[in-house]
């Protein structure tokens, strides 16, 4: 299997407190004012992108640095506890805000059903570029998540966001962007993100949304359909995935990673040119022009949340350990898988020899064609897309 370097990352951005109530025994839950409905315990667990992705991407075996902004209330000090367990290290990074409160999010997760979040922004809301250290920690990629649900992010045309990509290119690292589902009745929901993106792009060297978030800040269709069924977003047709990959490269991304739930994971790549420019520690040949779907891996579902985040570590963790894209990719979506197996949003990334060795013992996955026109790759799971070029 070769051997692991350890690669560092700095994660920055959302940073929340989640409380998941356990709904498994729940048969029907409706908001009927005045009715009380039977839950089970409720796991009370630090989330958002910083805790999600720096923590799985500490599990898999990476040197991580987390920087994110907290209030100096009961939830931040139950937050900075949480990562200290894990880490003393790791709590270091947390900013605390005085005056503010700390982000919450409530989950409920009904069994075979996706996800809802009742989310508060707290202290996420006045995150900005002044926040980063004048010396950023030593690092090789600088990771960002969640701007939906961080106002100074998203406002001005994302000015803000793109001073922070600025400042992290001028420090020599690989940038990497991450979002989150916009609330579409709020400041962000009406946020021109075409041009939000066509603003940060060019700074953004590795680009991951999920295929719900992309169509509905992208694509004026889709987002009506999200109005009627947001359940829709998650079927898109590929070749409706395949072109939004094909328009994040032309806005200035060098790496588009688009997730796809219980689907998988599609990639597209842009030119070695554009690819050098990311300072990437990989084999750039083997990079360039690329477009995969890996499929996803078989799990035995406890909780969803969390899934994408530990998707985004994977992949991440694939680019520090300098892996071919289709190792890359399948670490994502084993990640992925292996995060849902646990209430929490990290519990269940284990580490990546661990990961790996579940791969290779024949870890069950989709084998079918992700549409008409791919062919199957060498690596299990790995289906070439039509702009393939390998």
């Amino acid at each position: 299997m070769g051997a692991v370097r350890k690669g560092r990352v700095i994660v920055a951005g959302h940073i929340c407190l989640d409380v998941i109530p356990d709904l498994s025994a729940s048969r029907e839950l409706r908001f009927v004012p005045g009715t009380m409905s039977g839950i089970g315990p409720v796991t009370v667990s630090t989330g958002g992108s910083v805790p999600n992705t720096g923590l799985s991407l500490y599990r898999l075996g990476a040197e991580v640095s987390l920087l994110a902004k907290i209030g100096d209330d009961p939830f931040g000090k139950m937050v900075r506890d949480s990562i200290a367990r894990a880490d003393k290290k790791l709590a270091e990074g947390l900013l605390v805000s005085p005056g503010e409160h700390t982000s919450c999010t409530i989950i409920l997760s009904p069994p075979g059903e996706d996800r809802m979040f009742l989310h508060y922004s707290g202290a996420n809301a006045s995150f900005s570029s002044d926040d980063l250290p004048e010396n950023l920690p030593e690092a090789d990629i600088f990771h960002f998540g969640y701007p939906q649900v961080m106002r100074r992010m998203y406002q001005n045309g994302g000015e803000e966001m793109r001073r922070m990509f600025d400042r992290a290119k001028n420090a020599g690292l690989t940038t990497s962007l991450d979002t989150s589902y916009p609330d579409l009745s709020s400041e962000a929901g009406e946020a021109d993100w075409q041009g939000i993106f066509e603003n940060t792009l060019p700074a953004v060297d590795v680009f991951l949304p999920s295929v719900e978030e992309i169509l509905v800040m992208l694509e004026p269709e889709y987002r009506k359909l999200a109005a009627r069924d947001p359940t829709r977003l998650a079927r898109a047709p590929v070749e409706d995935i395949r072109r939004l990959g094909e328009k994040l490269l032309g806005m200035g991304a060098a790496i588009v990673g688009i997730k796809a739930g219980s689907r998988g994971m599609y990639l597209r790549t842009s030119s070695e040119g554009r690819l050098k420019s990311a300072n990437l520690p990989v084999d750039l040949s083997a990079w360039a022009d690329r477009e995969m779907w890996s499929s996803a891996f078989e799990a035995t579902v406890v909780g969803t949340v969390g899934a994408g985040d530990a998707a985004v570590a994977g992949f991440l963790f694939g680019l520090l350990n300098g892996m071919q894209p289709e190792k890359a990719i399948t670490a994502a979506c084993a990640a992925g898988a292996s995060a849902v197996e646990a209430a929490d949003a990290t519990s269940g990334v284990r580490c990546w020899r661990d990961i790996e060795s579940r791969i290779v013992a024949g870890w069950q996955r989709d084998e079918g064609q992700p549409d008409q026109g791919w062919s199957a790759s060498k690596y299990p799971g790995v289906w070439s897309g039509p702009r393939d070029q390998r």
